[in-house]
C-alpha cells in the first residue's frame, strides 16, 4: 500500500516522503538535514532506511539538506544531468556511486516503486514533476509549475492522490510588498501555481479518478493556507463537487501532515 506525508512545504522549504511495503523514498530535500531527520523521526521512519531521493529541481528550497543527507547516509539521489550541473554545491557532497541520472519522460524503478518524471514549466534547468506507482496505484506530485497545459494533465490523470501547488493568490500577491519584477516571475509562465488554477486543475482531474487532494508550497507572503483551501473549494463547487467525492487538504510549511495510506 502507498502512503505518502509532506513533512515541509512552502515557499521556504519542501520535502515529502512516498513508501509502500518495500521501498522508502524522499522527493526533494529542501530543509536542513537535521529538520528532515526529526520529521521522519515523528513519523516513526527512520532516514537510513531511506532508499533513495528524488530532486524535482536545483532551488535551495527544494535541495538544501540533500548533499549532507546523501553523504552521511549514502542515500542514492536520482536527477537529471541539468539539474546535477546546476546545483554543484550539493552534486560535490554525493558520492558518484549515488547520483543516479534519468531523462525526463523515461520511466525507472526504486525498489518496487515505478517513477515517471514529467517535464514542468518554472525558471530552473530542467524540473519535473513525478508520478509514483505501485500496485496499479498512482500518485502524483506537481509543484513549481509556472502555468497548467495539457501535457502535465495528461501526466496527472488517473491520480488516485495528488500534491499540487497552490502557490498565490493572485490579488494578495498584487498588494505584497514584493519588487515588480519578483510580482511578475511568480505569475509569469514559468512562476508558479495559482489557487484559482489549482481549483480548475483539480476540477478536471476529478473526472478520471482523483480521490485525495493536498495542496502545496504555499507562499509565505501571497497565500494563506485558509484562502487557498476557500478558493479551490469554490472552484470546486462552480463544477458541482460532490463534496463526498474528494478529500481535500493543506500541507503545512513547517510540521509534518499525518502518514496517509492512498487507497
Amino acid at each position: 500500500m502507498l502512503k505518502f506525508c509532506s513533512l515541509y512545504s512552502g515557499s521556504t522549504g519542501n520535502s515529502l516522503y512516498v513508501e509502500n511495503e518495500n521501498t522508502r523514498i524522499l522527493v526533494d530535500a529542501g530543509e536542513s538535514a537535521k529538520k528532515i531527520e526529526v520529521a521522519l523521526s515523528s513519523i516513526d521512519v527512520s532516514i537510513q532506511s531511506l532508499d533513495a531521493i528524488l530532486v524535482t529541481h536545483e532551488h535551495s528550497d527544494h535541495v538544501k539538506g540533500l548533499g549532507t543527507l546523501s553523504k552521511k547516509y549514502q542515500i542514492p539521489v536520482y536527477s537529471t544531468s541539468e539539474t546535477f550541473d546546476a546545483m554543484s554545491l550539493q552534486t560535490e557532497k554525493i558520492q558518484h556511486c549515488n547520483i543516479k541520472k534519468f531523462k525526463i519522460g523515461d520511466n525507472f524503478e526504486i525498489g518496487d516503486l515505478e517513477i515517471h518524471p514529467f517535464s514542468i514549466p518554472h525558471d530552473a534547468a530542467n524540473p519535473c514533476g513525478f508520478n509514483i506507482i505501485s500496485h496499479g496505484k498512482k500518485i502524483s506530485i506537481a509543484t513549481d509549475l509556472g502555468h497548467m497545459d495539457f501535457s502535465i494533465l495528461k501526466n496527472l490523470e488517473e491520480s488516485v492522490f495528488l500534491l499540487l501547488e497552490a502557490n498565490y493568490d493572485p490579488e494578495v500577491l498584487k498588494c505584497s510588498k514584493y519588487p515588480y519584477l519578483l510580482k511578475e516571475r511568480i505569475a509569469g509562465p514559468n512562476g508558479h501555481l495559482s489557487n484559482p488554477m489549482a481549483g480548475k486543475t483539480i476540477s478536471y482531474l476529478l473526472q478520471s479518478g482523483l480521490k485525495n487532494v493536498m495542496l502545496g508550497h504555499l507562499s509565505k507572503e501571497n497565500n494563506f493556507p485558509e484562502l487557498a483551501y476557500k478558493t479551490v473549494l469554490e472552484q470546486l463547487m462552480e463544477n458541482h463537487f460532490d463534496e463526498n467525492s474528494l478529500k481535500l487538504s493543506v500541507a503545512s510549511r513547517s510540521t509534518p501532515s499525518e502518514l496517509l495510506e492512498v487507497v
